[in-house]
């Protein structure tokens, strides 16, 4: 796909001349038709699919293990993910913030528009006509519901699997502090929301690379990379602030939820970084769509 405008560029902004009776460019795409050509697809049912699966397959390797106390008095997520449901639910977030939620999300974002284009069906939808900036909105914001579903499906099922397995019983912070279930049911719907804004820097990412290939693996794996690479640097000491603005620096801030008080600051700086990481990488992925031609 080369980098040319070409005539379809400049999406229309209102009923085009001799257009059929009824025709609206913003009535083109709509979120429900979207959703219903995405939902069928393999990909979609396979990640939805595993965010119900592993909550059951580390219920079923937490119940099958050896219990191992706590080492110098003060127990891991891991250690106190058998003593209910919610710390469960809590522990299988926390297993699944650093990979297993970036690689669903990036499966989403990235595969929207590349797939489209690796189909070589891109073309045929913006002939429809469906205006370029509508294709992007509402293809990134079906991206980001299935997301944010996949996030709700992993944390319901860790509820019900921890429950079945487990009981129910007051979560126990690693620290000691107790909180009741009505309470860490509060502060776990935060926990899941903080997360939900820190992946739209996945989102992004995996979209903006998405926009510029049609090949759909190739943002997937660009993404993934990305964010180990941004991990694998956060872990250096001798970077010193400069980690502060790594996408991935803030990503177990929600921890700060599990003490006797919550505490923000971190949470805050995360959520406004994965805000600001994702204005500018999608205002550039929107500049790029709608300048290019689109020849796949």
């Amino acid at each position: 796909m080369s980098a040319r405008p070409g005539p379809s560029a400049g999406p229309p902004t209102g009923p085009s001349q001799g257009a059929a009776a009824g025709y609206h460019p913003r009535r083109t795409l709509s979120f429900g038709s979207e959703v219903r050509r995405q939902l069928p697809r393999r990909r979609t049912q396979l990640a939805l699919g595993m965010a119900v699966l592993l909550p059951v397959l580390l219920a079923c390797a937490l119940k099958l293990g050896t219990a191992q106390g706590p080492q110098d008095g003060v127990p891991s997520l891991v250690q106190l993910a058998g003593t209910g449901a919610v710390n469960f639910t809590l522990f299988t977030l926390f297993a699944a913030t650093g990979l297993f939620l970036v690689v669903i999300v990036a499966v989403f974002a990235g595969d929207a528009v590349a797939g489209e284009a690796s189909w070589s069906s891109l073309r045929y939808l913006l002939i429809a006509p469906v205006p370029r900036s509508r294709l992007l909105h509402r293809k990134l914001l079906v991206a980001c519901a299935f997301g944010g579903a996949a996030l709700v499906l992993l944390t319901l099922a860790a509820l019900l699997a921890g429950w079945l397995a487990f009981g129910w019983a007051p979560a126990r912070a690693p620290m000691g502090t107790t909180l009741s279930s009505s309470e860490a049911l509060v502060r776990l719907g935060i926990a899941v929301c903080y997360l939900a804004v820190m992946l739209l820097t996945v989102a992004a990412v995996a979209f903006s690379l998405g926009v510029r290939t049609d090949a759909p693996l190739g943002p997937v794996g660009g993404t993934v990379l990305l964010m180990v690479v941004s991990t694998i640097l956060d872990a250096v000491p001798s970077l010193g602030a400069a980690r502060n603005f790594l996408p991935t620096h803030y990503q177990y801030a929600w921890l700060d939820l599990l003490g006797p008080g919550i505490h923000w600051d971190e949470m805050q700086r995360g959520a406004a970084l994965s805000i600001v990481y994702s204005a500018v990488l999608l205002a550039l992925a929107w500049r790029h769509f709608l300048r290019k031609d689109i020849l796949s």
